[in-house]
């Protein structure tokens, strides 16, 4: 669990869509939720900018144990509260239909200010993602390691994809989530970054030359976060079944570790041009687990799965002492049966009605969750 001198804890951020069981389509309820959920909830959850997303965030666990509990017991909070109002809840990078004019932007400062600043793609970001932060405390070893871990966002986000449809049409894509948030400024595969200072100096240009007023505002696929002392990865798309959710953040977790302990021994993991790694990550984008990324060693195209059981093997090591082996192995089971992609998908391909895909990330949100109120049913669903 430790490696010398402190423990790399986990915080997971997932963010999910209020869904109206006749419809199916996005509620925009969120500010009515989190005032039921004041008691229960309490900082675990917070608005988005559309009315019709909910955050809930994990406090700092020691391991994905320790996670599972805590996303198990949110989404079964979150479940809870949206029954009490006649709502579902669910979770995919994107809604398969709902159209983002239709949804109401959350009061603030802050999602004002987003707005004023990016107008229609603000208002067009109607998006829901997965993000794990993974502890270090040295914030000179945490870019060092941020640098390295770039190589493997684009494998994760093969793993991850659950976002194929956009305004009810098949986008061809496994994951479209990115071709929307990616018109935001500052977002996808950062830059590395030669020191710590380097970093800092970065972002205080951006805030001195009023680009942006805090860090928080640079969205890339993984950032050291301006004011904790994580490294937050991004790419993923929200997960439909928590063992997904905690599996991506297993190997996460064991990636930073492998990095980290290469660190502490003086041996580098080689540094990709950004150029390269998103060449990669579009593939990931399009084709998911069924598609072939580039091998940047062998300077040679290799299938995706492949890959993807080399970092499984890399880390291997590391989830042994982290104690996360069976969450690991659920990786196993994704390339196996599919993505949450494949699988909404896969329910699309019976009748072509985006509505059973609704139905279908709905059933997977709520799987293992023991909910003592009554699950909403969606019309004409069994």
């Amino acid at each position: 669990m430790t490696d010398k001198d402190h423990v790399f804890t986990l915080g997971i951020e997932e963010e999910f869509q209020i869904i109206d069981p006749e419809t199916r389509e996005l509620r925009s309820h969120v500010q009515q939720i989190i005032a039921d959920g004041k008691v229960t909830l309490k900082e675990h959850v917070k608005p988005e900018m559309h009315q019709s997303v909910v955050e809930l965030g994990t406090e700092i666990c020691r391991d994905v144990a320790c996670a599972r509990e805590q996303v198990m017991q949110l989404r079964t909070e979150l479940a809870t509260l949206a029954a009490h109002r006649g709502l579902l809840i669910a979770s995919a990078g994107t809604h398969p239909f709902s159209h983002w004019m239709d949804q109401l932007i959350t009061a603030g400062e802050r999602y004002a200010t987003i707005v004023n600043d990016m107008q229609q793609i603000a208002r067009a970001n109607l998006i829901f993602g997965l993000h794990v932060h993974v502890g270090i405390p040295d914030r000179e070893e945490a870019i060092q390691i941020m640098n390295q871990a770039r190589y493997i966002l684009p494998h994760l986000y093969a793993l991850s994809v659950n976002s194929p449809f956009w305004l009810g049409q098949n986008t061809g894509f496994k994951a479209y989530r990115h071709n929307i948030f990616e018109r935001f400024p500052r977002t996808g595969i950062p830059d590395p970054f030669e020191s710590l200072s380097e970093y800092d100096d970065y972002l205080k240009l951006l805030v001195d030359t009023n680009c942006i007023d805090n860090g928080k505002k640079i969205w890339w696929d993984i950032r050291l976060h301006p004011f904790f002392n994580t490294l937050e990865f991004r790419i993923c798309d929200a997960q439909s079944r928590v063992d997904d959710t905690i599996a991506l953040a297993a190997v996460i977790q064991a990636v930073v570790v492998k990095l980290h302990k290469l660190l502490r021994q003086n041996t580098s993991f080689r540094i990709y041009k950004r150029r390269l790694i998103e060449e990669n990550r579009w593939r990931a984008s399009r084709y998911g687990l069924d598609g072939k990324l580039i091998d940047f060693g062998r300077c040679r195209e290799a299938e995706t799965r492949s890959l993807i059981n080399e970092i499984l093997e890399f880390v291997a090591p590391e989830a042994n002492e982290l104690g996360s082996l069976r969450e690991m192995a659920h990786i196993e089971r994704i390339m196996r049966e599919g993505t949450g992609a494949d699988r909404q998908l896969a329910a699309w391909e019976v009748r072509h009605e985006v509505k059973d895909v609704v139905d279908q990330i709905v059933e997977e949100t709520y799987e293992g969750l023991e909910i003592n109120q009554e699950r909403p049913h969606a019309a004409g669903a069994a």
